[in-house]
């Protein structure tokens, strides 16, 4: 069994921070019908699904059924957002029965200050109702060494709200049963553009996760965010998520990977596989 797949909805994004290079691919954004195609063959080999690879998934109109649908097919449903639609979005996303929520509270970085403060309340407005309320809830600061000194202030912020003794770990803090601070450096994105980084590289791609698209195309990292290596499409009549899973590339990546080498040209671009 993976520890999750991450089941990209929509490549949809409602904004372009500086961290994230986005994607070429067009605009789109999964039907219901396709969700549950997928939900019903990624039953044998996950428990987690991870509503993320590009894009910012409340901004899907449907996300609410997703969670449920996700439910009663016996997911833990999980997202990962910018937060900037947490105010009037995120009520529906517990009552809907979202399992845990990661929330990049490092996405704002310009606009007025007066904006700012109004993005971290919303955020921890959220983070209070969501934890209170049984969901795991995960803050993120992934930009140490480009925040410009603003991890400080949002940090200090986040203890504000919550006062209580923080348990501190090596990257970051427990705040309260349910309720997590998380750091980590900002990474290079894998891009074919990239400068060859050399043949010696580890991944937990097809180890603990892969990826679908929001077209149906399965991935086996959660960072190739154009599909440059596609292992197939889930959303094809007839074809199982395991056959797609043992196809001759997918076994040569596994074990390329468990051998630290890469059997692919993307792999000898990604800055991410570097820090294992």
């Amino acid at each position: 069994m993976y520890s999750r797949v991450y089941v990209e909805i929509t490549d949809i994004c409602n904004r372009s921070c500086s961290f994230c290079p986005g994607t070429k691919r067009a605009p789109r954004r999964m039907t219901e019908s396709e969700f549950r195609i997928i939900a019903e063959k990624l039953k044998s080999v996950t428990k987690y699904l991870y509503f993320h690879v590009m894009g910012e998934p409340l901004t899907h109109p449907l996300l609410p059924d997703f969670i449920r649908i996700a439910n009663e097919n016996g997911y833990h449903p999980a997202v990962t957002t910018n937060g900037t639609l947490l105010a009037s979005k995120g009520k529906v996303l517990v009552e809907a029965g979202i399992y845990k929520v990661n929330i990049s509270v490092h996405s704002f970085e310009d606009g007025k200050a007066e904006d700012y403060l109004r993005y971290i309340e919303d955020c921890l407005d959220f983070a209070d109702y969501a934890s209170r309320n049984g969901v795991l809830t995960v803050l993120r600061l992934w930009n140490q060494g480009f925040d410009g000194g603003r991890n400080i202030k949002t940090e200090a912020l986040i203890h504000e709200r919550f006062p209580n003794e923080w348990t501190r770990g090596k990257r970051g803090a427990r705040i309260r049963d349910k309720l997590h601070l998380e750091y980590d450096t900002r990474f290079t994105w894998p891009d074919m553009e990239a400068c060859d980084m050399g043949n010696s590289v580890f991944c937990y791609g097809l180890k603990d996760h892969f990826g679908i698209l929001c077209d149906g195309r399965v991935i086996p990292c959660c960072l190739d965010r154009e599909g440059a290596v596609t292992l197939g499409n889930i959303l094809e009549n007839d074809v199982s998520v395991e056959e797609i899973l043992s196809s001759p590339r997918a076994l040569a990546m596994r074990r390329g990977f468990t051998e630290r080498r890469a059997t692919e040209e993307l792999w000898r671009k990604c800055g991410y596989a570097r820090r294992f």
